[in-house]
């Protein structure tokens, strides 16, 4: 997904005037406190041990001892990156951002409102953020947990975490299930939630009091949360849940045939085709080499798709997450989604001819000509053709997938849509960390009211218990007239805030039900 470069490579030594410590057991972290803040930040927590060697494509292990006192002040390696589909066609179809990368790079962040020496408030409720980057890019090496905790008038606790990406983090296929993990990104996840929950009231936060959130793929990888363990996680990980665009692309079982194929060129092009066993090769295999073929095999894909993606596995993605809302099997207590108006436009060709049949054949490879007549029909009228594409890949993949959830989420659940122009895929994130440029709209009024509303959900499970006073109107459940709020500005000149409550939109949620229908086929 997209990606937004802001602040905070390091702590400036000028604003430290503390290194509080704290003992995690297995080692020791020396962090900092901004003096113009007094918020104190500790970056590149070890959660997990280095995932190299034989724990490649393993599930996460525990971080061995280390002795001494470890300085936790500049951030860490990212994760080993790729990019997005480039390709005008897509090949599956007959078969079934910039950061220092290492294969080393299960770390996280925590920052937290403090006194002048990093003493914690206490028993805070606290954020866990998830990055975006489409399970192949992005890290948390720009984000500034600071920008939270100011809109939230320090009332909270806030922690970024990394995990494994594309084929380091997703790597999937029969053979990797007997000899090695399905989803070890999405377990890696897992792990530093376990983390939280079992560290976090040295940092002030409050385990029971748990929200997570993210945005693209980071809102993709807490819908996966929500449904891990059919709903069931032990313990319980999190109270709230939070989705920026809702991130669902074909998520397959793990032994399907284009996971297959894909399992097959990963081999091949890594040299490991002969070996006695592909596993053992691959974890033998060089890390540039790796490196090359991840980006290789998911620059290949079809344009604005993603090829390392969360499969079903069985065990902690027991079924199709669609079957998961539809039965209710959900994990936390409620939910607040937000969607932008145009999520599609960023992942579809601005030059292609296809028409929204064809577009649906090439997006989702097991749609047969009655599925691509069906999405005619529902498309066939919504302004020019290449419009009708770009709503086809953002309803299908971002937004229909926000209300499945807000329907497993009943009575206990809020949605809203960011409408300002252009409203695109990641227009929103420039509000919730404001370190780089000023965002599109630099309203206060409105950066109250859409801030706010997340902290105040952080907090109080609710955007309608306000951390300050906003122009924010009472926010209606969904389920109370499929209410959502729309956080726009008006289009004529000097622009205002347009922060008002509105009902979707019936033939919105039609086209929903349809792909909520052949989720089978969309691999939903």
């Amino acid at each position: 997904m997209l990606t937004i470069n802001l602040l905070l490579l390091a702590i400036p030594l000028a604003v430290v005037q503390a290194a509080p410590t704290v003992n995690l057991g297995f080692a020791q972290y020396q962090g900092a406190v901004d003096a113009a803040t007094n918020i104190t930040s500790f970056l590149g927590i070890r959660y997990a041990a280095p995932p190299l060697g034989d724990l490649r494509f393993r599930a996460p292990a525990p971080p061995l001892n280390t002795s001494g006192v470890q300085l936790a002040t500049v951030q860490p390696n990212g994760c080993l990156q790729a990019t997005d589909g480039k390709s005008s066609t897509n090949p599956l179809e007959a078969r079934a951002a910039s950061v220092a990368p290492s294969e080393d790079c299960l770390f996280l962040n925590v920052f937290y409102p403090s006194d002048a020496v990093g003493t914690p408030l206490k028993d805070l409720p606290t954020l866990v953020w998830i990055h975006g980057g489409g399970y192949i890019s992005g890290s948390m090496s720009s984000l500034n947990g600071g920008d939270i905790i100011r809109q939230s008038n320090r009332g909270v606790v806030v922690v970024f975490i990394q995990y494994r990406l594309g084929m380091f983090g997703f790597l999937a296929g029969a053979e990797v299930k007997g000899n090695g993990t399905l989803n070890a990104g999405l377990l890696d996840q897992d792990f530093a939630l376990r983390f939280v929950n079992q560290h976090i009231t040295q940092f002030g936060g409050d385990p029971e009091k748990v929200t997570i959130w993210g945005e693209s793929a980071g809102a993709g990888s807490v819908l996966q949360h929500v449904v891990a363990n059919g709903g069931n996680t032990v313990p319980q990980l999190f109270r709230g849940a939070i989705t920026s665009s809702t991130f669902l692309p074909s998520q397959y079982d793990f032994d399907d045939p284009i996971i297959e194929f894909v399992l097959s060129e990963i081999v091949s092009q890594a040299n490991c085709s002969s070996a006695a066993n592909a596993l053992t090769c691959l974890r033998a295999a060089d890390t540039t080499l790796l490196s090359t073929v991840n980006a290789n095999i998911n620059s290949a894909g079809f344009f604005g798709t993603f090829t390392t993606v969360p499969v079903i596995d069985g065990e902690f993605i027991v079924q199709r997450p669609t079957l998961s809302f539809l039965d209710g099997q959900v994990n936390g207590q409620a939910l607040l989604s937000i969607t932008n108006t145009f999520e599609g436009t960023a992942f579809v060709d601005q030059a292609t001819k296809l028409t929204a049949a064809e577009y649906s054949l090439a997006l989702f490879p097991k749609f047969t000509q009655t599925q691509a007549d069906m999405v005619t029909q529902l498309y066939g009228g919504l302004g020019t053709q290449l419009f009708q594409v770009d709503a086809i890949h953002g309803e299908s993949i971002f937004i229909c997938p926000t209300y499945y959830m807000q329907d497993a989420f009943f009575g206990r659940s809020f949605k809203g849509e960011f409408a300002i122009p252009p409203g695109s895929h990641g227009s929103d994130l420039a509000y919730y960390f404001p370190g780089g440029a000023a965002p599109p709209f630099d309203n206060t009024q409105f950066i109250n009211a859409f801030t706010q509303s997340f902290t105040s959900f952080i907090i109080h499970q609710d955007p309608n218990i306000k951390v300050s006073n906003t122009i924010l109107p009472q926010w209606d459940g969904f389920v109370v007239g499929n209410t959502e709020m729309l956080f726009n500005e008006t289009a004529a000149a000097p622009h205002q805030p347009d922060v008002r409550p509105i009902q979707t939109d019936d033939a919105l949620l039609d086209r929903c039900l349809f792909w909520n229908s052949v989720g089978g086929l969309t691999g939903q």
